[in-house]
């Protein structure tokens, strides 16, 4: 990968990365970090990544180290976690909530699938080597966490 190939890499991928790296993290600082951090790692390997295959090792270092975080978070929460989750929710919150804290019950594989998937629009294939999974697995998984999200959603609780 040359410059030029590294450049449009950036144009194109950025906003995707940082879009699926926030939805893992639910963090915007982390979802920076990771975008930043995953780029300056492809710059490192440039010489080993052919072009068409940059966007699939973004999302990958931006996988793995949402899965850092996420783990990190379950030993830290940040302050303004803590000011979130002591504040009053409505009973009928809107659609949007809803569905960031559906994920949000997700453990970080699932929830990364499901971004993977859904929000991003990858196929199986793809999200097996993002994540190291085979195809079978990615799908078996994907319909665990669907089956899940579903569960969440539709109890009494969340209903809008």
């Amino acid at each position: 990968m040359d410059a030029r190939s590294y450049n449009a890499c950036v144009r194109e991928w950025s906003d995707p990365l940082f879009r699926f790296a926030y939805k893992c993290t639910g963090n915007e600082e982390d979802a920076r970090d990771i975008v930043q951090s995953s780029f300056e790692a492809l710059w490192q390997k440039r010489e080993s990544v052919a072009p068409e295959k940059g966007k699939a090792f973004l999302f990958q270092v931006a996988y793995n180290q949402s899965v850092d975080v996420y783990r990190k978070k379950g030993r830290i929460q940040y302050q303004e976690e803590l000011k979130h989750n002591a504040s009053f929710h409505p009973a009928h919150p809107d659609l949007k909530r809803v569905l960031e804290r559906a994920l949000a019950q997700l453990d970080e594989q699932a929830r990364a699938l499901v971004l993977l998937k859904d929000y991003e629009g990858y196929r199986y294939d793809e999200i097996g080597q993002i994540t190291g999974l085979s195809e079978t697995q990615v799908k078996v998984y994907l319909h665990r966490a669907r089956k899940a999200l579903k569960q969440y959603l539709v109890s009494v609780e969340h209903i809008i």
